[in-house]
């Protein structure tokens, strides 16, 4: 194939990562971890499945950044998982230092990559990414809103028993308790929730989508979440490979953009073979501009804990 892209840590999110990206025929993978052998043994199986899902797409399995080289998107997913009472937050030091070195090799060996990062606390992770990488700020890019969103189109698709093929939304903010979903533009079969739904229960679907990754930790108890968190990377690298240059709510950086400067935090963008080719500014009402605020400023508190643990 004429696509390479290499997915950084293969547990359970990044091998799910590579195995979609694989299945859908979008590139060639390079799947790389520091445990000796686990990444090589996770690409073998996958490799072995190929005659049965019907794919071409090579797998390779790696311990050194060498054979990441020339990649077109890097996706880093390595990194400390939570644990029941965790939060994103508690994650901060361990992970920064996991993303600086990854992004270090990476960029190395493939400079003129696009990466996406989904490691947590996501937003924070970004930032990091993004000041040692070197890379201009449309080609770092943190999973969030991809993932929050489709959580919400799940819930209310469970909610009005409707397919989900028919529900649409969006979740601006950062990646965590002060993620802001937006009722009013989110919709089913293009009638916006708020004319189907009373506001009793978008508020519960509401606070079900902010604490979502939470939810699942409870219930697996020593892992978190990798389906949703794999298909939502996989969405984004699909509209990079492709140049499909869809819609999507991602972690970008915003230099003045709704009224937010130097911070990365969940909006809707363009992505393209550029990567993030248009931040595209919708209108808030000012309860909805308070709560992205309050956000940002979450995510601000946030850097300033990097800052000091360093």
């Amino acid at each position: 194939m004429d696509k390479k892209v290499t997915v950084i840590g293969a547990g359970n999110v990044g091998a799910t990562t590579a195995q979609r990206l694989a299945e859908k025929e979008l590139c060639d993978v390079v799947l790389i971890d520091i445990i000796e052998g686990f990444s090589k043994g996770k690409a073998l199986d996958l490799a072995e499945a190929a005659p049965i899902e019907k794919h071409d797409a090579h797998l390779i399995g790696a311990n050194k950044y060498e054979a990441s080289t020339g990649s077109d998107i890097v996706i880093i997913t390595a990194g400390i998982t939570r644990k029941p009472g965790m939060s994103r937050d508690e994650l901060i030091s361990t992970n920064a230092k996991i993303v600086r070195d990854v992004t270090q090799q990476v960029t190395a060996t493939s400079p003129d990559s696009i990466l996406i990062v989904v490691s947590n606390p996501l937003d924070v992770m970004c930032h990091v990414a993004y000041q040692t990488s070197g890379l201009r700020k449309t080609r770092v890019i943190g999973m969030a809103g991809v993932l929050d969103s489709a959580r919400f189109r799940a819930f209310i698709s469970m909610e009005l028993n409707v397919s989900v093929e028919n529900t649409h939304a969006f979740v601006l903010g950062g990646h965590g308790d002060t993620m802001v979903p937006l009722p009013r533009y989110s919709t089913v079969a293009g009638i916006p929730i708020t004319e189907l739904l009373s506001k009793e229960r978008i508020d519960a679907l509401v606070e079900r989508t902010a604490n979502g990754g939470a939810e699942i930790v409870g219930l697996l108890k020593t892992q978190s979440a990798y389906y949703a968190p794999a298909s939502a990377a996989v969405e984004m690298a699909e509209s990079i490979l492709k140049d499909k240059k869809k819609i999507l709510p991602c972690a970008a950086y915003l230099e003045g953009e709704y009224g937010i400067n130097g911070l990365f935090i969940g909006v809707p963008v363009k992505l393209g073979a550029k990567g993030v080719e248009e931040i595209i500014e919708i209108s808030l009402r000012d309860e909805e501009k308070a709560a992205l605020d309050k956000s940002a400023d979450a995510v601000r508190d946030l850097l300033k804990k990097l800052k000091n643990s360093v």
